[in-house]
């Protein structure tokens, strides 16, 4: 319980330093990309996509823990997971670049 409550500060904390604008080294891809591709993309929209899959990280390492050996409601959490994570890859790819 306390491991998961420890991750789960770590990534509410790596949301609020991404939403002071503090953390774009941290972004995966934009951090080693050359200086021509990240004027493709709109910081400010990636720094808000990858904040909220933080707070949604959070809360799933905050509910793991309570959802115990049950195979199934695993499988289930883990499956609403990886979809949120497509469907955050998604936005990042589209919503966050420049027109």
């Amino acid at each position: 319980m306390i491991p998961s409550i420890i991750f789960s500060i770590l990534f509410i904390v790596l949301a609020i330093i991404l939403l002071m604008g503090k953390g774009d080294m941290l972004i995966a891809g934009y951090n080693t990309a050359s200086e021509e591709e990240r004027n493709k993309v709109d910081i400010k929209r990636l720094r808000i996509v990858m904040a909220i899959l933080m707070v949604i990280t959070a809360v799933f390492c905050a509910i793991l823990p309570l959802i115990g050996n049950n195979k199934t409601s695993q499988l289930a959490a883990a499956g609403i997971f990886i979809a949120i994570t497509i469907v955050g890859i998604i936005v990042a790819n589209t919503w966050a670049k420049k027109k």
